[in-house]
């Protein structure tokens, strides 16, 4: 088959690499265009360093180095190699860093890839020129190495050209043609325009690098991405190194405390430097190819943002004292607001695709995935749910921020991370209508899609009299207050109010509304009005895309409470074109108070003029009321294991919703409880969290959420192929304790049997009224039974885990529907 009509904007790395696969799948009715002379047209990739560090906290950016480090070692030109596969070293100069080393190896334990820590002595012998006095130790992954950019891309475009696939250099693209396509609001492209002449397309790929946002702006777009320069320079002949005649023979070097890569060519050094103050460039000021000095991805070198980078390079390499820096450039490269690719589809164009924001580290495993993802409909060698483009909230789109965001990125490429850490300027940007009285209570708040949200209040310390909350260990103790625990136990004991306002909230209305959600959910939504349904998003081929609940407010009417905006980006795509119903995302607009805990219907009812009664509303219903003067749709579920509402109101009843409720709490104990709490409760209870505990590669049976399918319901989206993967499941989400309070774990460390790593963290955190820490983890089946003893690998110790039956916390349930 060739294919539809598909052309590629960009052929560096990533295009080369699509139309390579693209290509390997039948697809050959493609067409690559470039402004610039092929292979090295000018882009990023043109002038890419082109070290490959396979060590990420990102599982999937680390499998799709890994699979670029496959491909390209695979790959020659002529002979010639596309990867030197001479190891990557990190070292560590301070004791933080040292550290800091260790979870990153338990990273790539966890993700599958090879690594070693090392002593300073074999630190230095791997790479003779570093000063053994300067370093404390090393993380080794000898799979790394350097990928020879430009003969890359010689070579998939060779073997994509042999397949009849078309590269066209020197074709500036001008616009993208759309029409109208009869869905309803709908318009798809049909041809790209170039400066000599129209190339009809039913898909086109945006793989235009630096260049992404101004392609993109096109079709009306917008892509959070910035180009901003990054210092590299090459130092004259070392004379340490004199007689070398193997490009590269010592492992790339990082030396992340100074914000500084190496690399080898022949008897010089490149020097990597991230320390610089941010040089954001727009799109739209990149000059042309036929004007640019060298090429226009290449900026002029300024040697004044460089001098620190030289001295430093002079203290650890001493050998550099004798040799210069003998060339330089400012090179442009792509960052965004979270340091992830942009991959997918336009949410308003259809067929204008987007591969953004990539580099040459995970170029091949991005040509992979998307080629999966345009021929199969879902890409099924990486979880894609961190790269997705349409991940982002509208604030996150706005220019102030995306410029403020992605400097940031850069200040931060090399810095110590903690997972908890908020983001920094702009903030804060969304607040509920609780900020003012949480800000008197002595809130301590972190991020959640650009929500100010509490994790713990001050105003709770006297709550610690009396009670001995566990001190974790140094690293899980930042970002965390012995007033969680006090907070949760609190909780179990009496009653708490929770901000909920940065859920997600999706109204779906309209008369086909019913058959619309029953078609994309697992679970029988369809149900009586005031029902409300824990249910699954599944893709095609059966994995989940995401957990909601639904409630049944009314015969067409639906609130949905979703992750985020991928959800509502999921609903949107599979609306049906008759205009039978509408999505429409009214979380801006609304706010939420989880009230929970055994004391919940006393402080509830005497308020209520409706029967909040074990019996006048059950688990898991809904109904209209007014709680005081406010009126407010109540859903009876907790995401804490507790008896207690779900507390909706309109954004401008949300204060008084407040009040009134903490008046009426107050004498029954009351307290306002932040997310530190919320998550150790709803560990204890079992409940998983998407994107965190399962993402896309896993399904209902493997994450424990069987009981939310129901097969015998009719057909929904990934039925039949969730049927083949329910017979054979071979890993399985599975709930960890751990006995030591100070051991606590974060998250992402690896999980071993024995000496053998079997899995990963995904959830974790101290179960304050189970007395013991808790770890979600991916396990092989097998070893997914109660009582059997396994180890989490976390920084340079084993901690002792044991495998336990869940939900950990009132398996009869009877505090819930009590």
């Amino acid at each position: 088959m060739a294919g539809p009509r598909v052309v590629v904007i960009g052929a560096g790395v990533v295009g080369a690499a699509l139309a390579d696969e693209l290509s390997t799948r039948g697809w050959t009715d493609v067409t690559v265009v470039d402004q610039g002379p092929l292979p090295a047209a000018g882009g990023s990739s043109s002038h890419a360093p082109g070290l490959v560090f396979q060590a990420n906290a990102s599982k999937t950016m680390t499998e799709m180095a890994r699979y670029t480090v496959e491909k390209l070692r695979a790959l020659d030109l002529d002979g010639q190699p596309c990867f030197l596969q001479v190891g990557g070293l990190e070292i560590a100069t301070t004791p933080e860093r040292l550290t800091e080393l260790r979870r990153r190896h338990g990273w790539v334990t966890a993700w599958g890839v090879e690594a070693r820590l090392i002593g300073p002595d074999e630190c230095v012998e791997l790479h003779p020129l570093v000063d053994r006095e300067r370093v404390l130790g090393g993380l080794l992954v000898p799979t790394d190495g350097l990928a020879k950019a430009v003969p890359a891309i010689e070579a998939q475009i060779r073997r994509a050209e042999e397949r009849g696939v078309r590269f066209l250099g020197r074709h500036e693209v001008l616009d993208i043609r759309t029409q109208a396509d009869g869905t309803r609001d709908g318009s798809r492209v049909t041809a790209v325009v170039t400066d000599r002449g129209d190339i009809p397309a039913d898909l086109v790929v945006c793989c235009a690098g630096i260049w992404g946002p101004k392609v993109a702006r096109m079709v009306g777009m917008n892509l959070p991405l910035t180009p901003l320069g990054h210092q590299l320079a090459w130092t004259g002949p070392v004379p340490a190194l004199a007689g070398q005649t193997a490009e590269a023979v010592r492992p790339i070097l990082r030396h992340q405390d100074a914000d500084l890569y190496y690399r080898d060519r022949y008897d010089r050094l490149g020097i990597g430097y991230y320390g610089h103050r941010p040089m954001p460039v727009r799109a739209e000021d990149i000059a042309s190819v036929h004007e640019a000095e060298t090429m226009p991805s290449v900026l002029r070198f300024t040697e004044d943002d460089f001098a620190e980078a030289w001295a430093q390079t002079q203290a650890l390499l001493p050998a550099t004292r004798e040799a210069k820096v003998e060339e330089g450039i400012n090179g442009l490269f792509s960052f965004t607001t979270d340091g992830m690719p942009l991959l997918g589809e336009s949410p308003e164009v259809k067929g204008f695709w987007v591969a953004e924001a990539v580099w040459v580290t995970h170029s091949a495993g991005v040509g992979l995935a998307m080629a999966e993802w345009l021929v199969d409909g879902h890409c099924s060698s990486f979880d894609l749910h961190e790269c997705d483009v349409n991940r982002f909230e509208p604030h996150q789109l706005a220019p102030e921020y995306v410029l403020a965001r992605d400097c940031q990125n850069f200040v931060e490429v090399y810095d110590i991370l903690h997972p908890l850490q908020p983001s920094g300027a702009p903030r804060p940007l969304r607040t509920s209508p609780f900020h003012a009285r949480q800000e008197e209570l002595g809130a301590f708040f972190l991020e959640a899609s650009g929500w100010e949200r509490p994790q713990w209040y001050a105003a709770n310390e006297p709550l610690l009299a009396g009670r001995e909350i566990p001190t974790p260990n140094d690293w899980a103790a930042r970002y965390w207050s012995p007033v969680v625990g006090a907070e949760a136990q609190a909780t179990r004991e009496g009653v708490a109010m929770y901000d909920m306002t940065a859920l997600k909230r999706i109204d779906v209305t309209g008369r086909g509304a019913a058959s619309f959600l029953q078609y994309l959910t697992t679970a029988n939504v369809d149900k009586s009005t005031g029902s409300v349904t824990y249910t699954l998003m599944l893709d095609v081929d059966g994995g989940i895309r995401g957990d909601v609940t639904v409630a049944r407010l009314g015969r067409d009417h639906f609130q949905v409470g979703a992750n985020g905006n991928l959800d509502l980006d999921w609903f949107t795509r599979h609306l049906p074109d008759d205009g039978s119903v509408a999505v429409r995302d009214i979380t801006a607009g609304t706010c939420c108070i989880g009230l929970w805990g055994p004391k919940a219907r006393e402080v509830l009812q005497p308020l209520a003029d409706e029967d909040f009664s074990n019996a006048g509303l059950r688990y898991f219903r809904a109904r209209r009321a007014h709680i005081g003067a406010v009126p407010v749709t109540a859903m009876r579920l907790s995401y804490v294991g507790e008896l207690g509402w779900e507390l909706y109101t309109t954004a401008d009843m949300g204060l008084k919703l407040w009040d009134t409720l903490w008046e009426a709490a107050r004498p029954h104990g009351g307290i306002a409880a932040g997310r530190g709490a919320f998550n150790s409760l709803r560990l204890e209870k079992g409940y998983r969290s998407f994107g965190t505990d399962m993402t896309f590669e896993h399904d209902p049976y493997e994450a424990g959420l069987g009981f939310a399918v129901k097969m015998d319901k009719g057909d929904f989206l990934g039925r039949d192929a969730l049927e083949r993967r329910g017979a054979d499941v071979r890993r399985r989400l599975t709930c960890l304790t751990i006995d030591d309070p100070a051991s606590v774990v974060m998250g992402k460390e690896p999980v071993y049997d024995g000496d053998r790593p079997v899995g990963y963290v995904t959830s974790a955190a101290y179960g304050y009224t189970i007395g013991k820490g808790i770890a979600y983890a991916w396990l092989p089946a097998e070893l997914a039974t109660p009582g059997r003893p396994l180890d989490i690998g976390y920084f340079d110790r084993r901690t002792a885990a044991v495998v336990a039956e869940e939900p950990l916390f009132d398996p009869s349930m009877k505090r819930l529907r009590g």
